[in-house]
């Protein structure tokens, strides 16, 4: 846009310049000559004006803001110049150079605290000023909003801070118009037409003007605006192009191609040049060219390609190999500045759409005269290379050839031949067996030697739809990768290599391939989620991909790999085009770049031209790199947006008939306010609302990539497995919601011990040894007198009597209490381990196998089932029988930390013997005799360092020692007296 009217701008100079009877023009003055950049004003302009540095400069000695008529005098400008000088200032004007207050003098941007930068729209309302600085967003609310649409360019100055301390501004001025055609549904109103935009940035609707064409309500439109909104008005637009219905075969296409603004038709110049192009390779095109139609290449592509682009061949080199790469020149048909090459770099590269493609170039080049199509000539630009037996590349060479393709084969047809060794594919194949069979040698070197490199290999699936004769999905497959696939990109890789390496050594300005690091924020989170699992990744605050390639290595086989795996490739940046080489990260390359596919690609082409200029000895200037550079990466980000935008749609056709049924799923992303789950088998992706994942309140991790209950502790993480229901599947949004109907068990728990874990190891063996224990629990026969304040008491006390259950009795299951939390997805089932009374208010006593040490029965002088003493609980006017409960050994085996809070599950209270009491009663017969408060006391706690409760964290090394002093056989505990006080806690424990 800044080319296009500082383009417009010299041609009006010149031609006022021009005018007769101008007169002689004065020489300049010192203040003139002063300018930095007079020199070059000069040599573009026969009559110079001061250069845009020039009037920054002296606003900015100034200090203070100049009208018109000052900056005309601090300049030195003539009033002969005056129309122009002032024709420059509305130029940087519009480029955020300069802006005027409202006295109408001209002032810096900069010095007024103003910020420049573009709008980014909400489907809410709201929007963020993406500054041009690099400084943090600014926010937008609704209110601004209002007069500016997604993607205008703005200066606004900072108000405030939000209630989530981002910076708030508000919009001083709009630069730049970003919409003038928007794609929309159209709507009625009360009787009037808007158009509801197909992008959900713009969150403001067209008010449809008069004569323009007319539309039904619900067709797709394109709207031309006519007004841009305002504070106080909507913008207003005229339909221009009737699309069609909304679900017209075909429809998301067009849909897709007006939202993102992608070039779909070359223009009248294009095709004019297009039509003067040979049908076929002529005689005059062989001169400067090698002769390599002998060498047998072929073609290796889908079966769906229809460009072909890369040729390969190999063949024994001694102890290594010869690998010829030949790639279509689309630089000797489509030359620098004309019409074709215009129409290239503005759509950047070709979009690949379900069912139809968006070429780069017209079909008569990318699908005839640059296709390597088979048993034709065609012409090539080759990379001939020799590599080592341990796949380094000794050598290379480029060169412009002629080639002819001696076979179009398929992944599948190679794949079969090779590696499934299928009779009817070698026979297609015929005399290429041989250098296939080589090829395929090479390929297994270039592995070792990707390995040895240290690359990253992420494990993706990819799919394909296909689709019913009305153009919409039918199923929807994973796309096989055989190692087919893998050979050509290994070959592909070794030519881009050489080509980056060739332009470099050369210092010849290029466009790289450049893939940095993780920035050190990202760096820091992903180490943060790895320390859960006792993971990290090496290389310091600057990690190698060998470090990465490592860690994948170490955990390819856990069965929480793909979560890790996505969140790591998630850590890393985006490759972009850059004409500065910093190498590329995934792929381990000091320098990397684009060389193989010319057809869709227009870094490819331009890097074809710097070869054959390097080769020349001279340098192709193709202009701003820097800007070429970041215009094909937003036009690569631009054709994958489009292609989702595309893919989404369909995907919710595909899903109307399906709402009801329910679907297994892995967690693909965890956000502020929900899941993403990815269904199995057909591939697609919805969402499960926070709101539906429980009553609960939810609480997003970013570090840990997950969502954690407040109350319930559940936890919903990366990669999890789940179980959903499809709820709404929307259209106009392309949204699919799903419900959650259960979370199947996670293996995303950290593996290995812990220091709980080690100190556990170290308990006693008779603590973890007892197989089964029976508690018995006696009801109250006689009523006891009421305590203190009219409360009655309740002594309850148990007997833990070993004895081992039979393998083939199955343990009683215990039964789930109303009020109580519900196990969390995934979690084991409650442990089967319940004694309590039946018509007290509370449990009364409940213990587990894990819970009673031997020594506990030992102290009670119980040797078999006939011997226990069963104590008496009383309870005032209450008869209770006495119940016996079995807990299985394999309950104190369960994991499940919620299993602690269940109410069934509570300490066993054994009294604690004295010396003197033991020696006492080993002369008589001990009676049962209630103990007393203190002694109650301190046998539950003594009986609590003993005894762990079920599914109780690992005791401490200091509590196994505790339990190394219970009472030695033979021991009697000392009788206490209870209290009414004690009773109570003893049932609150319960």
């Amino acid at each position: 846009m800044k080319k296009q009217k500082t383009k417009s701008d010299s041609n009006s100079r010149g031609s006022a310049a021009r005018k007769p009877g101008s007169g002689r023009v004065p020489a300049p003055s010192a203040i003139r000559r002063a300018d930095p950049f007079y020199a070059r004003e000069a040599a573009e302009y026969e009559h110079p004006l001061p250069s845009r540095e020039y009037v920054v400069q002296v606003l900015a000695d100034k200090g203070v803001p100049l009208s018109f008529e000052a900056l005309c005098a601090a300049l030195d400008v003539r009033s002969d110049e005056a129309v122009l000088f002032e024709r420059r200032l509305r130029a940087m004007e519009r480029d955020g150079q300069l802006m005027r207050n409202r006295r109408d003098a001209y002032l810096l941007p900069d010095k007024a605290d103003l910020i420049r930068g573009r709008v980014s729209g909400h489907a809410d309302g709201f929007g963020f000023i993406i500054r041009e600085d690099g400084q943090p967003d600014i926010f937008l609310g609704p209110k601004e909003m209002r007069e500016v649409l997604h993607g205008d360019r703005v200066i606004a100055r900072i108000t405030g801070v939000d209630r989530r301390g981002r910076p708030e501004g508000k919009v001083v001025e709009v630069l730049e118009r970003a919409n003038t055609r928007i794609v929309g549904r159209v709507l009625d109103q009360h009787g009037v037409q808007v158009v509801v935009p197909e992008n959900r940035r713009i969150a403001q609707d067209i008010l449809v003007a008069a004569g323009g064409k007319r539309a039904r309500p619900g067709q797709i439109v394109t709207a031309e605006l006519v007004q841009q909104p305002t504070k106080f008005t909507q913008p207003i637009g005229r339909i221009v192009e009737v699309l069609g219905n909304y679900a017209d075969p075909g429809m998301e296409i067009e849909i897709a191609l007006r939202k993102h603004e992608l070039p779909f038709e070359f223009s009248p110049e294009a095709k004019v040049e297009t039509r003067k192009l040979p049908a076929k390779v002529r005689k005059m095109d062989w001169a400067g060219r090698e002769d390599i139609t002998q060498l047998p290449l072929v073609t290796i592509d889908g079966e769906t390609a229809k460009d072909f682009d890369d040729a390969v061949y190999c063949e024994r080199q001694g102890r290594g190999y010869r690998l010829v790469v030949a790639i279509a020149d689309v630089s000797h048909y489509v030359q620098p500045g004309s019409a074709l090459d215009v129409e290239a770099q503005e759509r950047g590269n070709s979009v690949y759409f379900p069912r139809r493609v968006i070429p780069m170039l017209p079909e008569k080049l990318s699908n005839g005269l640059c296709s390597l199509n088979p048993q034709v000539e065609r012409l090539c630009m080759v990379c001939d290379m020799s590599i080592g037996p341990t796949g380094e590349i000794k050598a290379y060479r480029f060169y412009p050839a002629v080639m002819f393709s001696h076979a179009r084969l398929t992944y599948t047809q190679v794949a079969a031949a090779l590696y499934d060794k299928d009779v009817a594919a070698r026979e297609l194949v015929g005399g290429l067996l041989p250098h296939l069979e080589d090829l395929d040698k090479l390929f297994r070197v270039l592995l070792k030697a990707r390995a040895k490199r240290g690359a990253i290999d992420f494990e993706t699936t990819e799919t394909r739809m296909i689709f019913d004769a009305d153009g919409k999905i039918e199923r929807i497959v994973p796309e096989v990768r055989n190692d087919a696939h893998r050979l050509i990109e290994e070959c592909m890789l070794a030519a881009n290599v050489c080509a980056s390496e060739f332009l470099h050594e050369r210092e010849h300005p290029a466009l790289y391939r450049v893939h940095e690091g993780p920035t050190p924020e990202k760096l820091e989170k992903l180490r943060g989620f790895l320390a859960e699992f006792g993971l990290g990744v090496g290389g310091g605050d600057e990690p190698k991909a060998g470090d990465y390639a490592t860690l994948l290595e170490k955990v390819k086989d856990r069965p929480d790999a793909q979560l890790l795996q996505t969140v790591m490739l998630r850590s890393l940046r985006q490759a972009v085009y850059s004409p500065d080489n910093v190498g590329h990260f995934g792929l381990a390359y000091e320098a990397y770049t684009h060389f193989t596919s010319p057809i869709r690609r227009y870094p490819d082409l331009l890097v074809h031209r710097s070869i054959k200029a390097a080769l020349e000895n001279r340098t192709y200037a193709a202009g701003d790199w820097d800007e070429i550079g970041l215009h094909c990466s937003a036009t690569e980000r631009r054709a994958d947006e489009a292609t989702r935008d595309v893919v989404a749609w369909l995907k919710c056709y595909y899903m109307q008939d399906k709402v009801g049924e329910e679907f297994t799923g892995s967690v693909s992303a965890v956000v502020p306010f929900g899941l993403f789950v990815a269904l199995d088998d057909i591939f697609i992706e919805g969402l499960v609302h926070i709101s539906d994942l429980g009553s609960d309140y939810f609480h997003f991790d970013e570090t840990r990539h997950e969502l954690a209950g407040e109350r319930t502790g559940a936890r919903f993480r990366l990669s999890d497995r789940v179980r959903v229901q499809v709820v709404r599947v929307d259209l106009e949004s392309s949204k699919i919601d799903f419900r959650l109907i259960e979370g199947a068990p996670r293996a995303t728990e950290r593996t290995g011990k812990t220091a709980k874990d080690r100190a556990a190891a170290k308990v006693p063996a008779e603590v973890k040894t007892v197989p089964e224990a029976v508690v018995a629990i006696a009801a109250p026969e006689t009523a006891a007198p009421k305590a203190k304040g009219g409360r009655k008491k309740t002594v309850v006390s148990a007997a833990v009597l070993a004895a081992p259950r039979p393998a083939a009795e199955p343990a009683p299951q215990p039964k789930a209490q109303a009020g109580r939390k519900a196990a969390a997805p995934g979690s084991a089932p409650a442990q089967p381990a319940v004694a309590s009374v039946r018509g007290s208010k509370r449990s009364a006593a409940a213990t587990t196998a894990e819970a009673v040490p031997a020594q506990a029965v030992k102290a009670a002088g119980v040797t078999s089932t006939a011997d226990a003493p069963v104590a008496p609980v009383k309870k005032a006017r209450t008869t209770r029988k006495v119940v016996a409960v079995a807990v299985p050994e394999a309950a104190a085996a369960s994991p499940d930390k919620r299993a602690r809070k269940s109410p069934v599950a509570s300490d066993a209270v054994v009294a604690k013997p004295t010396k003197a009491a033991a020696a006492k009663k080993a002369a008589q017969p001990a009676e049962p005799v209630a103990p007393s408060k203190a002694g109650r006391t301190a046998g539950a706690k003594k009986a609590r360092a003993e005894v762990p409760a079920p599914e109780a964290k690992a005791p401490e090394t200091d509590r196994a020692a505790k339990a190394s002093k219970a009472p030695k056989a033979g021991e009697v505990p000392e009788p206490k007296k209870e209290t009414a006080a004690s009773t109570r806690k003893v049932k609150l424990r319960g």
